[in-house]
């Protein structure tokens, strides 16, 4: 098949490695949830060979995950999981981290409720949740990109926005997880790392 491709992934996914290099050992287990294209395991496993990266999204996109890590030796990352936040079917094992990018806009409210009700199975203890995205602060837009992002996000689907972020943190807490750090990103985007107490 034709391999899925976004440019921001291409863009932002050096920025995302140096950040997460901070917060990850030299050899973790990671569930992404939402993987998209799958460009982001790729390029984090090519430069991390200990990192074992656990793909994840709703069917649809399985396929085009699959045909990016065909591009890495045999074994080299596992299968990707068919995973629908609001459908169950989680795994049953820990992890050292989860990584998510670019989806809390995307999923509805009740999605970002689901995952982070989730997280707090999902993570070893001392373990990472680190989320990539836009976020509001104290209910305004950080930039007239932002802003503008957000208007377009509405058009193509009213469950759609971009968080704010002391909803999202409350989210966090009540999964016992502490918030470490909240780096600023290229194009207004924030990279929020929190740890599992």
């Amino acid at each position: 098949m034709h391999k899925p491709f976004a440019p921001a992934c291409e863009r932002n996914a050096e920025p995302i490695l140096q950040a997460l290099r901070q917060y990850l050992p030299e050899h973790a287990e990671i569930l992404e949830i939402a993987s998209g294209t799958g460009q982001h395991a790729v390029h984090f496993c090519q430069a991390q060979a200990g990192w074992q990266w656990q793909c994840s999204d709703r069917a649809e996109n399985i396929a085009g995950i699959a045909s990016w890590l065909a591009e890495l030796p045999h074994g080299r990352l596992p299968v990707p999981l068919t995973l629908d936040v609001l459908q169950g079917m989680w795994p049953t094992e820990k992890f050292d981290a989860i990584f998510s990018a670019n989806s809390l806009h995307i999923m509805p409210w009740e999605a970002v409720l689901a995952l982070f009700q989730q997280l707090g199975g999902l993570i070893r203890s001392g373990g990472h949740c680190l989320i990539y995205g836009p976020f509001n602060y104290a209910g305004e837009y950080t930039s007239p990109s932002n802003a503008a992002f957000d208007l377009w996000l509405k058009q193509q689907a009213p469950h759609q926005k971009i968080r704010d972020f002391e909803a999202v943190d409350a989210l966090a807490q009540s999964a016992g997880l502490k918030l470490l750090a909240d780096h600023a990103m290229p194009a207004n985007n924030r990279l929020l790392c929190w740890q599992k107490d």
